[in-house]
């Protein structure tokens, strides 16, 4: 039996605990997310708690008899610091090749540290001390850590890390090793990021085949397949981040690849720029492709304004590729260990830039929790924020030393650099209750203030903790050290080589109960929530019963409204008001200008405010802030590029763009055929029927529909996939006969489209929002499409009220983009840079 497995000794018991004050949304987020068998939320908060409480065994004064290293293969690893003081890192990983000895040894070690806990009662009582304050920090949801955490910590994975940095070396021994290490990854439920700047590019000559090299791109599309075929943590497909520099001979490819449907669609992919770069986009200057092999010139040059404008249309046409100045975070506090190396790449939403083999550990702040008073009146608590500050950089400290990493070389890198990220969440919520609006000039004073408070607290917190278990062993060379050529400065002696990061909260922070999930505004202020019933109706094109229908409201906007009698109206009246006013209060003359202002939604920040935001939380953040720019669909080219511009000189060290609805599934509607006469009960086929085709990207190839129909509705429904004569393509096929069948003998298309929603496939297609689980759902999409295209099936609820079907494509572009993928509600956003949606229903997101 696995010693994760077995029943918990006294001192991990849950203890009589009172019950967690949760709203509806709340326990569901928390119970269809984290608890799995956890019996309640308090077991589970006691379950995260009491695990990472056991890393404070391994620094007490007695823990040399405490027999905490029994039958543990371990190398202790001894590194000189400042005036003589030494740092320590056990390395439980080194010299055991496969990940079944790797898993074996580390339960070993951590079921010491269980039953050091349970049965010694030093031991016990400081296991128990820090556990205590580990569960009441976290019941109050003043913090969270990420959700590998919280779904781990305790458990059989062990896996507490969200994301990786994995190097890609130029030789087929390496690339083999990093697609490997992916798939060890993304089983235990981490993301990962690549940079390939290394790999030559196509038609460079191979010394040891005599032949010619297939590409960067060719490598990158090996990786996007083994997501495919390895769920991420047993649940769901794993996430990844694809970067290339500016100088590489293939950046015209990799910027427009993604334009192809299909191509890279489990990468985000973003383009690393510096200042030289910048600078001759300014000029209009030409610049020189290297070799990357040997970094010399290639002899190919190219106009550096050109590629931006690629990047820029590239942005607003898909999404993709993002941007991210890399000379700014290797110039910065983001690498505090150049001696090791030149960060390369990010995590995949982009915060977290890491050296390769470098793991994430995050964990955010609720800023909601600390604003005290009335609302919109409050004051922050300053004192109280600086000690949780404290207990959060305890915590994380802690989790390295408990995290079973998935390679030696991480665990090496993570002990040895021990970065941690603690961010923030809630903020939407603490200005509303200080009176402050999101888009004024006060937000930004404050930004800088709460964000600059958190990081010198954490950064104290750190050098204390460094005074008692010793500072990260690479300190000897970092930026901190007098004697090193990368000084900046500042002698400092922190137990982490960086410590804050602002990272996309969707789960964690609906399981907190916020609405503001990061540092980015309200979603909406009021909206329709569907439960299962309703969204089955949805599915098949029916109205849902009022009775499964619920008016969600933001809980501030409630108090609010309710201490000024509802500004006139009747209390529904208001809610129906608010929510078709683009879920905004602003706007809606009733309420009082003040509280316009203060309630509105992300659709009522103007794009530049959206930039000053991340500008001003980057401003005292180690690493990076991730934060959607949220656009309009109508948002322009100009309106992208004038945004990146205004990232690069306000100090940002990336962005993300999101024009609404420019990530779509890519369903193509190629039109109707010949206009259709009025048709007896039998359909009379000789004389001409209506034809709509549409072509859906699966992971079996393109599907092509062909959908015959006349006024009373489609009449036959005609599906082909390539190549033919396969298994796959026969039994497509026969499920399309079998549809045309019951449209024939009467059948109604919406009831079926619910069963053929359901269907589960081993080879899903696509990422997040714009997956395609089977060919029975891509069926199911382009159906659906039509049905609701001719009026014959509702609208979706994403759609604006009033507006009128259009046409395929542009149907399921809204629909793709503003649904959730797994419990089909509208009430999701793009938010946070995270590579999906985030749902405010059932919890879905990609990230946290």
């Amino acid at each position: 039996m696995n010693p994760v497995d077995a029943p918990a000794r006294p001192s991990e018991k849950s203890r009589a605990r009172p019950a967690l004050r949760l709203s509806e949304n709340q326990r569901k987020v928390i119970t269809d997310k984290y608890l799995r068998t956890d019996p309640s939320p308090e077991v589970w908060l006691e379950r995260v708690a009491a695990n990472i409480a056991l890393g404070e065994l391994l620094h007490a004064p007695e823990a040399d008899g405490w027999h905490l290293w029994d039958g543990v293969k371990r190398k202790t690893v001894e590194a000189h610091t400042r005036k003589g003081q030494k740092s320590r890192m056990t390395l439980l990983h080194h010299g055991l090749a496969t990940s079944d000895e790797r898993d074996k040894n580390f339960f070993v070690y951590l079921d010491n540290l269980r039953k050091a806990a349970a049965e010694i009662p030093e031991a016990r009582d400081l296991a128990e001390a820090w556990r205590d304050k580990f569960y009441a920090m976290m019941a109050r949801f003043d913090f969270l850590p990420n959700s590998p955490t919280l779904m781990n910590a305790g458990r059989d994975l062990q896996q507490l890390s969200a994301c990786y940095v994995l190097p890609v070396p130029d030789s087929m021994e390496g690339i083999a090793d990093a697609v490997k290490a992916q798939a060890l990854i993304h089983k235990s439920g981490g993301g990962t990021g690549f940079s390939f700047q290394r790999l030559r590019p196509s038609g460079d000559n191979v010394k040891s085949t005599k032949g010619t090299a297939s590409g960067a791109i060719s490598f990158m599309q090996i990786f996007d397949k083994m997501t495919d075929v390895v769920k991420q943590g047993g649940a769901r497909r794993g996430a990844n981040m694809g970067i290339l520099p500016y100088w590489h001979p293939e950046i015209e490819d990799f910027i427009t690849m993604k334009d192809k449907p299909g191509v890279m669609e489990n990468f985000n992919v973003s383009v690393t720029v510096d200042e030289k770069f910048m600078n001759a986009v300014e000029k209009g200057e030409e610049y020189d492709l290297l070799n990357p092999r040997t970094l010399q010139p290639t002899g190919k040059r190219l106009n550096a304004r050109d590629v931006f404008e690629k990047m820029v249309d590239g942005a607003w046409r898909t999404g993709d590729p993002g941007i991210i100045f890399i000379d700014r975070i290797n110039n910065s506090a983001s690498n505090p260990t150049p001696q090791l190396g030149q960060i390369e790449s990010t995590n995949p939403c982009g915060e977290q830039p890491l050296l390769p083999n470098e793991p994430c550990n995050l964990g955010s702040i609720n800023l909601s929790n600390f604003v005290e008073g009335e609302v919109t009146l409050g004051q922050m608590n300053w004192d109280r924020l600086a000690e949780t500050v404290a207990l959060c950089v305890r915590f994380l400290d802690n989790v390295i030393e408990v995290n079973n990493y998935p390679l030696a070389q991480i665990e090496e890198l993570s002990k040895g650099n021990r970065r941690i990220g603690l961010g923030v969440m809630g903020w939407a919520e603490a200005l509303v209750k200080m009176g402050v609006a999101y888009d004024s000039e006060e937000c930004l004073a404050l930004s800088t203030k709460v964000m600059g408070f958190i990081n010198e607290k954490a950064l104290e917190a750190s050098e204390a903790l460094a005074e008692e278990r010793g500072a990260f062993p690479n300190w000897k060379g970092s930026i901190f050290d007098p004697e090193s050529p990368h000084f900046r400065g500042e002698a400092r002696l922190p137990r982490h080589c960086a410590r804050t990061t602002i990272a996309p909260t969707g789960t964690i922070g609906l399981a907190a109960g916020l609405q503001g999930a990061g540092i980015e505004p309200f979603f909406a202020i009021a909206y329709t929530r569907y439960n299962a019933r309703a969204l089955d109706a949805l599915k098949k094109g029916e109205k849902p019963n009022e009775a499964d229908v619920f008016h969600e409201v933001n809980p501030l906007f409630r108090e609010v409204a309710r201490r000024n009698n509802y500004f006139g109206m009747a209390e529904n009246e208001l809610w129906k008001k608010v929510e078709g006013n683009h879920k905004s209060a602003r706007g809606v003359k009733e309420i009082p200008e003040k509280f316009q202002k203060l309630f509105a939604s992300s659709h009522d920040v103007a794009v530049p405010f959206h930039v000053q935001i991340q500008a001003a939380f980057q401003t005292h953040t180690d690493n990076a802030v991730s934060k959607t720019i949220n656009m309009p669909n109508s948002a322009t080219r100009e309106d992208v590029k004038a945004a990146y511009w205004q990232a690069y000189k306000a100090g940002c060290k990336g962005t993300t763009i999101y024009r609404d609805g420019s990530k779509s599934q890519q369903v193509l509607n190629l039109g109707t055929g010949g206009a259709a006469a009025p048709k007896p009960k039998a359909r009379d086929t000789a004389r001409g029927m209506s034809s709509e085709y549409y072509e859906i990207r699966t992971g079996h190839g393109g599907l092509h529909i062909h959908i015959d129909y006349d006024e009373t509705g489609p009449y036959r429904l005609f599906t082909s996939l390539s190549p033919l004569g396969t298994d796959i393509s026969g039994l497509t096929s026969v499920v399309g006969i079998m549809i045309s069948k019951y449209l024939e003998a009467g059948g109604d298309p919406k009831r079926i489209l619910k069963h053929l929603n359901s269907v589960k496939g081993d080879r899903p297609f696509g990422f997040g929002a714009q997956r395609v689980d089977s060919i029975p759902h891509a069926i199911a999409i382009a159906l659906r499409t039509h049905l609701q295209k001719h009026g014959q099936m509702e609208t979706p609820p994403a759609a604006p009220a009033g507006e009128e079907a259009k046409g395929g494509l542009e149907l399921w572009n809204r629909s793709a983009a503003l649904y959730c993928p797994d419990c089909f509600s509208s009430n999701v956003a793009q938010q946070s840079g995270c590579t999906g949606v985030t749902c405010f229903d059932c919890g879905h997101s990609e990230c946290s």
